[in-house]
């Protein structure tokens, strides 16, 4: 029997064949999934009177997803799940997951309030199904052009996680913002499995062994991509959270009008969207680090403005926010990329639930201190100290420069 030989380039077109349709699918799916994030904290001010909450307990509308998505996580990483189970049958029953506790919202009364902080805490284990996995299944997917694909999906779920802003800024009620990103995030289960299948550079599933996450820390290139990683996230969802509050404070303070503070919150964190996709764009030909340190410098200068901007005029005031929105977002995708480079690729997937934990537990630090310090010294004082994480993630991103680390550093 006569072997006809392979040709090589068809074996590379058939390895990078439909990328543009997985991207889409991919990327689309974490962006309706995303919507679970803040659809309770969106419509935080309804809640507040409907349900009769305290500061604390409006505050903790936001901290209880990031407490649920933290134990997931390091459930996830501990058990490594990830890297066990499929990437988009996690990603699919995550989903179901998440909208179902949200729906639940719809059932809370005011005698009930810790019922409803229960739920927002199971959506925030749900979600840590989601998004790491959903990182694991775009990263199989590609392999040249890895930044860029995280940067568009980071993006989607950039825009994803602002979208209950916009519903709710366009009039809903905050049972219909509920609703809607529990419909959305039914239709990313859905999309995600049976919209793509696995790409060519899927890791194969792995048996459980207590030692994978010890393989993890043990890596000097992931330990300062993570690094990178908590500097960013020391800034990222303190901003995105509390940016509402410190616009409505502004305008008040300076009897200045910023119209639709839902919308203008909308924009200002679904710009994050192009700073995402320009950062994997430029951190694939210029170098992770290089970008991701100069998207947290710019980040941490417009943290460092606020107070000169408060109330300030629109035209002052929205412009900066916007370049905050957007670079605040840049550099995010790049640290789970260089996790992904420089893990092995059987840990793959617990390597980034690991790094996504760490990042979230660290957000309740700055998400519970931001309005202490408001309440403290006043909103204008409020963003300065966000500027420390950027401070730090930039020091990591110039010692992953350095020839030690030579596997993240080339572009």
């Amino acid at each position: 029997m006569t072997v006809e030989p392979v040709d090589p380039s068809a074996a590379r077109v058939s390895r990078t064949n439909g990328r543009g349709k997985a991207l889409a699918v991919i990327a689309g799916s974490q962006l309706l999934a995303l919507t679970l994030w803040f659809s309770a904290s969106a419509v935080a001010a309804q809640l507040e009177v409907e349900w009769q909450l305290t500061e604390t307990a409006l505050a903790g509308l936001t901290l209880t997803v990031q407490i649920g998505f933290v134990v997931g996580a390091l459930v996830v990483a501990i058990l490594n799940l990830a890297d066990r189970i499929p990437s988009r049958r996690l990603f699919t029953a995550a989903a179901i997951a998440g909208a179902t506790a949200n729906l639940g919202l719809l059932t809370v009364t005011a005698d009930a309030v810790w019922g409803g902080l229960a739920l927002r805490f199971l959506t925030g284990v749900a979600l840590a199904g989601v998004y790491p996995s959903g990182l694991k299944v775009m990263a199989g997917w590609f392999d040249r052009g890895r930044g860029m694909a995280l940067g568009v999906l980071v993006g989607a779920l950039t825009v994803g996680s602002a979208t209950p802003h916009l519903v709710r800024g366009l009039g809903a009620p905050w049972q219909g913002v509920v609703i809607a990103s529990s419909a959305l995030t039914v239709a990313a289960a859905i999309l995600m499995r049976v919209g793509v299948a696995d790409g060519p550079f899927e890791t194969a599933a792995s048996p459980f062994s207590w030692h994978q996450i010890g393989r993890v820390v043990r890596n000097r290139g992931y330990r300062l991509s993570t690094f990178g990683y908590l500097g960013h996230m020391w800034e990222l969802y303190a901003m995105w959270t509390w940016t509402a509050a410190f616009l409505a404070a502004s305008a008040a303070a300076g009897g200045v009008s910023y119209g639709s503070i839902g919308v203008v919150t909308f924009v200002v964190i679904a710009a994050g969207g192009i700073g995402a996709w320009l950062g994997g764009v430029w951190a694939d030909r210029f170098g992770r680090p290089l970008i991701a340190g100069g998207a947290m410098a710019i980040s941490g200068a417009c943290a460092l403005t606020t107070p000169v901007l408060f109330g300030k005029a629109a035209l002052l005031v929205i412009p900066v926010f916007v370049v905050w929105g957007i670079t605040v977002v840049a550099d995010s995708a790049q640290f789970s990329t260089m996790a992904t480079e420089e893990s092995e690729p059987d840990v793959r997937g617990t390597s980034l639930a690991l790094q996504t934990a760490l990042g979230f537990l660290l957000t309740l630090v700055t998400i519970r201190g931001v309005p202490l310090i408001a309440d403290s010294i006043g909103w204008r004082w409020a963003f300065p100290v966000l500027a420390l994480g950027p401070a730090f993630g930039v020091w990591a991103m110039v010692a992953m420069r350095r020839p030690a680390s030579t596997a993240i550093s080339r572009p």
